[in-house]
C-alpha cells in the first residue's frame, strides 16, 4: 500500500493550495484518514482528520482556513488550504488507517510535500 502526496508549493500570505492525497495497493477498507504537518524544529502535528463517513476534525490553527474531504470511490483525501499563514509553513503527510485484509489494521504515512508561505 502507498499514499502519494501532491500539491504543494510556494504561496504568498492569503493565497490559497488544495493537497491532494491518493492510496493505491491491496486495500480491503480505508479507515480514518488525515493530514499531518511538521515545521522545521517542531513535532509532527495533526491538521485535519476524517472518518470512513465522513465526520471531521480540525486543529484549532487552522478551522474556518482548511477543509478535509476524501472521495471513498476514489481511495483519496484532499486538503483545501485558504487564508494560508507563514505559520502553515511545514511539511504535509498523509496519514491513512487501512485494512489491507479484512482483520488488520494498519497505519500509513505519505512521503510528505512541502508548503511554503511567504509573508
Amino acid at each position: 500500500v502507498q499514499l502519494v502526496e501532491s500539491g504543494g508549493g510556494l504561496v504568498r500570505a492569503r493565497g490559497s493550495l488544495k493537497l491532494s492525497c491518493a492510496a493505491s495497493g491491496s486495500i480491503f477498507r480505508i479507515n480514518d484518514m488525515g493530514w499531518y504537518r511538521q515545521a522545521p524544529g517542531k513535532q509532527r502535528e495533526l491538521v485535519a482528520q476524517i472518518t470512513s463517513v465522513g465526520s471531521t476534525n480540525y486543529a484549532d490553527s487552522v478551522k474556518g482556513r482548511f477543509t478535509i474531504s476524501r472521495d471513498n470511490g476514489k481511495n483519496t483525501v484532499d486538503l483545501q488550504m485558504i487564508s494560508l499563514k507563514p505559520e502553515d509553513r511545514a511539511v504535509y503527510y498523509c496519514n491513512a488507517y487501512i485494512q489491507v485484509i479484512r482483520t488488520y489494521e494498519f497505519e500509513y504515512w505519505g512521503q510528505g510535500t512541502q508548503v511554503t508561505v511567504t509573508s
